[in-house]
């Protein structure tokens, strides 16, 4: 990726309804040249796919916990996704190395639907606890 690959990622990732031509204004190429590159960015997976960016709190969805999932002994990341990916309240789950297994992040309605989750969680098979930090407001998101 050279930095007009660059640039143009960054102009769809500030709105990917843009117009080739658009865009091509903000990094200096014609539209064709610009489809060009996006289809080459696509191809070689750069660009994975095109989606809407939903309002959660618009949605309903006001709060938002940062859980640290601790499981027993050693569970294989790939068991771990398989587990978790069901619970549309979990917006994104990493694994960790340290203490515990997995960090997910959480949005729900309110605190009520946020403890229902985590106990959905908690009876998970191989789930021996987890650590939940309530997220109070958001600074910013990329």
């Amino acid at each position: 990726m050279d930095e007009i690959d660059q640039a143009i990622v960054a102009s769809l990732r500030d709105g990917a309804r843009q117009s080739f031509r658009e865009i091509g204004e903000r990094v200096g190429l014609t539209p064709p040249a610009v489809k060009r590159r996006v289809d080459r960015l696509e191809a070689d997976g750069v660009i994975r796919g095109y989606t809407a960016i939903v309002d959660p709190a618009v949605a309903g969805w006001t709060t938002q916990a940062v859980v640290f999932l601790h499981v027993e002994g050693h569970m294989h990341a790939s068991r771990l996704a398989e587990a978790i990916r069901p619970v549309s309240e979990v917006q994104a789950a990493h694994t960790l190395a340290g203490e515990a297994a997995a960090i997910l992040h959480v949005r729900a309605r309110d605190t009520i639907h946020l403890e229902q989750t985590l106990e959905r969680l908690r009876n998970m098979p191989g789930v021996i606890r987890t650590e939940t930090q309530v997220i109070l407001s958001t600074l910013f998101e990329r």
